[in-house]
């Protein structure tokens, strides 16, 4: 069996090294690339991110990342969008205004509501600590497995995904009496709202399913 090779994207926006130590703390071996190039022979891409949505758009296409990602991606290449970098998988974003996404998955990022309906103001962004319910609607609760329900994940975010059919969301949280999308999957593509690698042994148990089998699954894109 070829042994997979995942690639943690580095466009100038993502806590790259802590991710990668995460991964190799649980058997990964993954590494850190910013060339368009060597995207289109891995067999597993994390996209992490930190930032604004448009910013972080523009940057992927200035460095000429885009085009060669979502090649790889549409080739089969499974994806794992972390944070920013689940949100950057819907079409678009509202985040200072309308900016496009990779539209991986139909859907668009909205801020977290500030006020409550009887006015007062929520804690936005949302910091800490904070479970993840599997979502009920999935025709395919398989997928599922490597997050189990009610899991503490830790989060950092004012904006979180809205995705245009049920059955792409993967986990629901509840913040301050509003409940959001915190994970999607559609295919090959899979989107954490959480840091895994900041989520203790929980957040690198889902890093390891996720890796599992990705160098049985698919062939590196041939040029």
């Amino acid at each position: 069996m070829t042994q997979a090779r995942v690639l943690i994207v580095d466009y100038g926006l993502g806590n790259l090294f802590s991710i990668r130590h995460a991964c190799r703390h649980c058997g990964i071996d993954a590494e850190i690339t910013s060339s368009p190039d060597s995207l289109l022979q891995a067999t597993g891409i994390i996209l992490p991110g930190v930032g604004a949505f448009g910013h972080a758009m523009d940057t992927l296409r200035s460095r000429g990342l885009l085009t060669p990602l979502l090649t790889a991606v549409h080739a089969g290449t499974p994806l794992l969008g972390i944070c920013l970098g689940m949100q950057l998988l819907l079409d678009a974003s509202e985040e200072f205004g309308l900016h496009e996404g990779l539209g991986l998955i139909p859907g668009i990022v909205r801020k977290l509501p500030e006020l409550r309906p009887d006015g007062s103001v929520r804690r936005i962004p949302a910091v800490g600590w904070n479970r993840i319910s599997l979502n009920p609607q999935r025709s395919q609760p398989d997928l599922n497995s490597g997050l189990p329900d009610g899991t503490w994940m830790y989060f950092v975010h004012s904006f979180a995904a809205t995705p245009e059919q049920a059955g792409d969301v993967l986990t629901l949280t509840d913040y301050e009496g509003i409940r959001y999308c915190s994970a999607i999957r559609r295919g090959h593509v899979t989107g954490v709202q959480f840091h895994p690698e900041r989520s203790a042994h929980h957040g690198l148990a889902f890093l390891k399913h996720w890796a599992t089998g990705l160098s049985s699954t698919h062939l590196p894109h041939q040029q």
